[in-house]
């Protein structure tokens, strides 16, 4: 077998083995990307603690990790408890408003009645009755208790997940923080390009990844933070609310207005207008001016992504990779512009005699 049979069976097998590793690794891979992730943000502060543990570097990731975890866990577990807190107290209430007669007060209101009418009269539906849709709400509310049972059932089982994946990432963060100069040096070793072409798509997927978290979360965090201030102002509960709106933010297009156009009409309907108009005045002014002016920000200067290709990236993300792909459309359009300059840079002769043939 020649030099070149043989290079060529060895890569082969090594993507076949490649393949199956990531089969194997591919059910917890949003938590080693996550990890990979926080590993970067939390990496100045690892390197403070290794320097003054230096002889000590399994010390000095675990205490990482315990920090990381009080930074996080403690605060949510809190908020976490505000937000059960609340949003028992919001189901109790819409069980009582639903059952009392609230929504018929609500279709009463001289904009709902003329809305109804014109419904009934020029759109192509059967005719709308707002007794049956009053009863049909009661009804709804009445089995509101045994609907929130089975939540709260899928909710415990959503943070199990959550707490067993946690400590997976935490696992796989202690030994990306302990090895860290090994994995580049390694990863520097096995890439078939010149120093300065790794350094910029390394230096890009750093970029990249520190950008899709601050542009993306730190951006709901802030807007569910607006937006649980003008809804507790306009008397809703704010903490619930405003979680609600964070993670609505993540929705392209939609985001917040998920929350607050529905939070604005039922004011309106139920006479509370200048709330209602005070809301709607904040979320556009406040809460939508967050995401237009803080996202772009935060996500700027990404291997040159202007802000369509940053939309996309987050909308395509998303619709293949749900939440994770909030970092993984970004990262993966960044990768591509970078390689696409280093291939300009490789075949930079080859394409200036194709433009002047």
């Amino acid at each position: 077998m020649n030099t070149s049979s043989s290079h060529r069976v060895i890569v082969i097998a090594l993507l076949i083995a490649a393949i199956a590793c990531y089969l194997l690794i591919e059910p917890y891979i949003n938590s080693i990307v996550l990890a990979f992730i926080i590993s970067l943000l939390i990496y100045p502060l690892h390197q403070h603690l290794e320097h003054k543990l230096a002889r000590h570097k399994n010390f000095a990731s675990f205490l990482s990790c315990v920090i990381l975890t009080f930074i996080i866990v403690i605060p949510l577990l809190f908020v976490f408890g505000a937000i059960v807190q609340q949003g028992a107290r919001f189901s109790q209430n819409l069980y009582q408003w639903g059952t009392h007669g609230g929504v018929q007060e609500i279709f009463n209101h001289p904009w709902a009645v003329k809305a109804m009418a014109f419904a009934n009269t020029y759109l192509p539906f059967s005719e709308i009755n707002p007794t049956e849709i009053a009863q049909k709400v009661a009804q709804m509310s009445s089995q509101f208790g045994s609907q929130l049972v089975g939540m709260s059932a899928r909710l415990v089982g959503d943070a199990t997940a959550f707490i067993m994946n946690f400590f997976l990432m935490l696992f796989v963060l202690f030994f990306l923080l302990r090895d860290h100069n090994k994995m580049i040096r390694t990863l520097r070793h096995v890439l078939p390009l010149s120093r300065s072409q790794e350094d910029k798509l390394l230096e890009e997927i750093e970029k990249v990844s520190k950008s899709a978290v601050m542009g993306s979360f730190l951006t709901a965090l802030a807007q569910g933070f607006a937006g649980g201030i003008g809804m507790w102002i306009a008397g809703f509960p704010g903490l619930f609310w405003g979680t609600m709106m964070g993670f609505a933010s993540f929705i392209p297009v939609v985001g917040t207005a998920l929350i607050w156009i529905p939070a604005s009409a039922y004011l309106i309907l139920t006479n509370d207008t200048s709330w209602g108009i005070f809301l709607v005045v904040w979320s556009i002014a406040v809460v939508g001016s967050i995401d237009n002016l803080l996202r772009p920000f935060l996500m700027q200067g990404s291997a040159g992504m202007n802000t369509l290709m940053i939309f996309f990236s987050l909308l395509g993300g998303i619709h293949l990779f749900g939440l994770m792909g909030l970092i993984y459309g970004p990262l993966i359009f960044a990768i591509t512009i970078v390689l696409f300059n280093i291939y300009e840079e490789e075949f930079q002769s080859f394409l200036n005699r194709q433009d002047k043939s």
